[in-house]
């Protein structure tokens, strides 16, 4: 019963992170659930949810060789702020975790919630200033602000230690230093998002911090989830689900709060 479970919550969380994001909100409760202990539930959520993530950076492929100057500057110090986060979460006690948790899932939840609007918000300022950007100029047309490196390291270490919310954040960084194109943006975070949680990873398999057993069947019903939420996406209303993952988030986070 446990691994199926398990198997059907990662495909609901691969095809949230497909058509919405959102898919660790239901990933790592449900690890605690299995009785996978804190430290190793936000491990293995991690690991469950990577290798969707690397399926969906090649249909972006286009994109990507479209952004190399901002890959490669921004995937450098995204690479030490995903380590240093993996590093931090390794040597975090279960007992400090679990205290922590309700506040990471509360910002996970007010960035999900949020996030969109700022995004939004700063891309119409943006307009509004007359950059002199045309409507669908490569990233690396566009001069990249010294300030998006130290912000990039900040959600990279947040990323790696737990990494709720953290899409929209680069989302919303992005839209704020100048990048107009939301494929090209998403195609960015998606690679940025791989690097981040691929090196924290690496932390997390040297530490022993893996729950191997579940966490390979989750891959497996991530797989099959962010297949399938690919193959929707396209016929279903994005901001629904949205609104459902919303629900889910804000549900989660109070649950944690009650339960500390």
């Amino acid at each position: 019963m446990t691994i199926g479970l398990l198997f059907v919550v990662a495909f609901l969380g691969g095809a949230l992170n497909a058509v919405a994001g959102g898919g660790s909100f239901l990933t790592l409760p449900t690890l605690l659930y299995a009785g996978v202990l804190p430290v190793s539930a936000n491990a293995t959520s991690t690991f469950a949810m990577w290798p969707a993530s690397v399926a969906s950076a090649f249909a972006y492929r286009k994109e990507i060789g479209r952004a190399r100057t901002w890959m490669v500057r921004l995937g450098a110090i995204s690479l030490v702020g995903g380590l240093l986060g993996g590093l931090l979460l390794v040597r975090t006690s279960d007992e400090s975790f679990v205290r922590l948790l309700p506040w990471l899932m509360l910002v996970a939840a007010a960035t999900f919630s949020f996030g969109g609007r700022l995004t939004a918000w700063a891309r119409a300022r943006r307009g509004e200033q007359g950059s002199g950007t045309p409507a669908y100029a490569a990233p690396d047309h566009v001069r990249i602000p010294a300030w998006t490196l130290p912000l990039q390291l900040v959600i990279a270490t947040y990323g790696g230690y737990f990494g709720g919310g953290m899409g929209i954040m680069m989302l919303a960084a992005m839209a704020v230093a100048g990048m107009t194109d939301m494929h090209e943006m998403n195609a960015l975070k998606t690679v940025l998002a791989i690097s981040i949680n691929g090196v924290a990873l690496a932390a997390f398999i040297v530490s022993g911090s893996i729950s191997w057993a579940p966490g390979i069947v989750m891959v497996l019903g991530g797989i099959c989830g962010g297949y399938a939420g690919a193959s929707l996406a396209r016929r279903v209303a994005g901001p629904a689900v949205r609104r459902i993952v919303i629900i889910v988030a804000w549900t989660m986070t109070g649950y944690f709060f009650w339960r500390r």
